[in-house]
């Protein structure tokens, strides 16, 4: 039974990834994209493990699988928004369909950027 239940959020996480992957080719800017890539391929490998993991249990590969998964939940958003942070402080514009930029309206309100990590 652990079996097919690995097995089938394997093919869950897998489907997450193909999901990601075209939103990397499909979306429009490197924000949008972002967002795709980071959420479905943040979920997509997480349903991998954790379907290595029903699969083969709390052994030496299942314990590794659960362990990736946290490192990945821990990583993945601090590291889209880092890079996020550092396309819109380097100038790089949202697409010309994007109705707001709140991030932007932070920085008027603020009186501009200083620098800080705030």
């Amino acid at each position: 039974m652990n079996e097919i239940l690995g097995m089938a959020s394997i093919v869950v996480g897998l489907a997450f990834e193909l999901f990601g992957c075209l939103g990397l080719v499909r979306l429009p800017d490197v924000y949008n994209r972002l967002q795709a890539a980071t959420k479905c391929v943040t979920l997509g490998t997480c349903g991998i493990m954790f379907g290595v993991f029903l699969t083969f249990g709390p052994t030496a590969a299942g314990l590794k699988a659960l362990l990736c998964i946290f490192f990945v939940v821990l990583t993945a958003p601090v590291s889209a928004h880092a890079i996020a942070r550092a396309a819109h402080r380097s100038g790089v514009r949202l697409c010309p369909g994007s109705v707001v930029d709140r991030y932007e309206e932070d920085m008027a309100a603020r009186g501009g950027d200083s620098g800080s990590a705030g």
